[in-house]
């Protein structure tokens, strides 16, 4: 195995260094023909053919797929500098698939596989298309947010110090008449102390249960005593309250059809799978330590 691992690797490390290198490098092949201020880009589609290896066409299909499938660090270079190299990438794997007369078996099987995998997933992108619907959007909406009452936003700020007589003390300066905001920016180990404190908008959840919890006990405009959390110790200021109302449909769309995409999704392939005629009587006695035995395929 680790003989076809260590080819797989040369060959995707020809993309790299040939993208890399290839204003340094000399080459005697003829450069494919590339659009610059004074030869206009030619018009081009998917089955235009970039290169001919031994009679062997390259489409920009191919290129297109190649580029698409790269690592995120190559991915984000720029086309022009891809270019090449991705066209030299699929002549040298067509040169040397030449050398190759039989399939092996274990490429007929991966072929299959990504056929397979591919062609699974042209049919649930076919189907996501028509699967979600204004209407189901809407019943969806009303669900999850119609009956929902309006919850509460606190806008507060907090002195964060590392023990509790810390804490204590700069209670007592409080109550003694001190400025929040400046005990903050003198005294808070947080990263909001620069800002005085501020912590801006929160709702339930966002923030850890004591401090929500002493946060929702509160009026504002009051001060609590020391609460401890994993954090240390807060001495908090609750600055004001407001209303949170419901999202709108639009400002949930996207998350909605997503969950909804799953779902159909899901239960479409649920049905598919149960309506078709599935015999693993083959699978059955056979020891599941098999499906790491690649000497199988050779």
């Amino acid at each position: 195995m680790s003989r076809h691992t260590g080819i797989l690797a040369a060959l995707c490390l020809s993309l790299p260094m040939t993208a890399v290198a290839q204003d340094a490098t000399p080459t005697t092949e003829a450069p494919a023909a590339q659009a610059t201020s004074e030869t206009p880009a030619k018009a081009a589609t998917a089955d235009t053919v970039v290169a001919t290896v031994n009679g062997v066409d390259i489409t920009l299909g191919h290129m297109i797929l190649v580029r698409a499938g790269l690592p995120a660090q190559y991915a984000q270079l720029p086309n022009d500098a891809l270019f090449e190299g991705i066209l030299q990438q699929l002549i040298q794997q067509t040169a040397l698939s030449q050398g190759i007369t039989e399939t092996p078996h274990r490429v007929e099987l991966a072929m299959e596989n990504e056929k397979r995998a591919l062609m699974a997933g042209e049919a649930v992108t076919a189907y996501m298309e028509t699967a979600i619907t204004d209407d189901a959007l809407q019943a969806a909406y009303d669900a999850q947010y119609g009956d929902a009452e309006p919850g509460t936003e606190y806008h507060a700020a907090h002195i964060l110090v590392e023990t509790e007589e810390e804490a204590k003390a700069i209670k007592a300066e409080l109550d003694g008449g001190a400025d929040f905001a400046a005990l903050a920016r003198d005294k808070s180990t947080g990263p909001s102390g620069p800002t005085g404190g501020d912590l801006g908008w929160f709702s339930d959840g966002m923030m850890v249960k004591p401090f929500e919890d002493a946060v929702k006990g509160m009026e504002p405009g009051a001060v609590s005593d020391p609460v401890q959390t994993q954090f240390g110790w807060h001495v908090i200021k609750l600055e004001e309250t407001r209303d949170k109302a419901a999202p709108t449909l639009d400002e949930v769309r996207d998350e909605l059809t997503a969950q909804l995409q799953e779902e159909a999704v899901s239960a479409h392939i649920d049905e598919v799978t149960a309506a078709a005629t599935v015999d693993r009587t083959g699978a059955e006695g056979i020891d599941p330590n098999a499906i790491a035995d690649f000497g199988l395929l050779e």
